[in-house]
Formats: C-alpha cells, sequence, structure tokens
C-alpha cells in the first residue's frame, strides 16, 4: 500500500516536468544572460522568497560555479541595502510561482527605479501573473499540481524550478565552452575537485 502510494507520487514529479513548456523561450534566457555576463561582463542576480528563493540559491551557485558569476539577493534584504549589489548591465533571474510574490514585484520596482533599462527573466508557474507581465523573458514552469495532500507546500513546483535552473546551467556550459579544466579552478576542494583535475 503504502510503496505503491510513494511510486503514484513520484510518478507525479515526473509528469510535470514532463509538461515543463519547451517552447524555444529557455533559449532566449540564453542569449540575454550570455550578453549580460558573457559580453557585457555583468553578472545573474537570482532572488526568490521561501521555498523559490532556495532554489534561486542553488541556480545562482551552480552557475557560478560552471563560468557564469551570479550571486543570490534575498528580496527583502534588498529593500536593506543589498540593492547595492546589483549593477546596470546584470540580468535579474526572479522567482515567483503564483508571480504575485509582494517582495519580488517590490524588488522589480526598487531595480527599476536604479537602473530602468534592466533586464529581467522571470520563473513562474503562471502567465498571468504579475512577474510574467514586467518580465523581458517569461520561463513557465507548466504550473503542476503539488503533491502536498493540502495542495499548498512547495513541491512538485520547486522540482520544476530546479529543472529549469539545470537546463539553464547546462546549456550556458556548453554556449561558452565550458571545460573540465576550468571547473577544477572553480573546485578546488572535495569530491568533485578531486574528480575534475584526474585526466
Amino acid at each position: 500500500m503504502i510503496t505503491s502510494k510513494i511510486q503514484a507520487l513520484i510518478e507525479k514529479e515526473i509528469e510535470a516536468i514532463r509538461n515543463i513548456p519547451i517552447d524555444g523561450v529557455i533559449e532566449k534566457a540564453i542569449d540575454l544572460i550570455h550578453q549580460q555576463v558573457h559580453e557585457k561582463n555583468g553578472k545573474v542576480v537570482v532572488s526568490g522568497m521561501g521555498k523559490a528563493g532556495q532554489i534561486g540559491i542553488n541556480i545562482a551557485t551552480t552557475l557560478s560555479s560552471t563560468g557564469t558569476p551570479a550571486i543570490f539577493l534575498h528580496p527583502s534584504e534588498a529593500q536593506h541595502g543589498d540593492l547595492g549589489m546589483v549593477q546596470k548591465d546584470d540580468v535579474l533571474i526572479l522567482i515567483s510561482n503564483s508571480g504575485k510574490t509582494r517582495e519580488i514585484i517590490e524588488l522589480e520596482y526598487l531595480v527599476k527605479n536604479l537602473y530602468p533599462g534592466i533586464k529581467i527573466i522571470g520563473l513562474t508557474g503562471h502567465p498571468d501573473g504579475n512577474l510574467a507581465q514586467f518580465s523581458d523573458v517569461v520561463l513557465l514552469t507548466g504550473n503542476p499540481k503539488e503533491i502536498c495532500p493540502l495542495g499548498l507546500t512547495p513541491t512538485t513546483s520547486t522540482t520544476v524550478m530546479t529543472v529549469v535552473g539545470d537546463v539553464l546551467v547546462t546549456q550556458l556550459m556548453e554556449r561558452i565552452g565550458f571545460s573540465k579544466e576550468e571547473y577544477a579552478k572553480r573546485h578546488h576542494s572535495g569530491y568533485l575537485g578531486d574528480k575534475a583535475r584526474k585526466k
């Protein structure tokens, strides 16, 4: 009984991944990041609140370790001085499943007040949310139903966000020709560092 229940939950997560829209938009996001970071020497600034923010931290650190400089900016801390991390040639990746997260909406206003022309990539489940409306590129997750029994806890939604982030990272690595040698320079210690340095 419990085994079949667990299998059913896993299948729902797999189905959500399969339903991530493959509509050519992710290529636009890759082009925009490449332009701002690798041509104009900006960086990626990732932001999200709550569980979306935790996914954002993972995306930012993984981008940084694979040749695309990125930081995570907490949307609340941005209102208390951390907005100073943002520079005019940066590109923002703002994450909100609903597309209506207050702190993310406010962050867009504050950043545009600082740099009106800054580019924004939105990662969201809702094409009709505020985030989708003000983003230059909108990455949609397919808005899967959460496997949480209450239908509330971010579960499936964070899975698809993670997958979209992984696709962005790996495609950027290919775009910039990121090598094993360059990876090793950024991973001095640990198992991955040792593995990267082996011939």
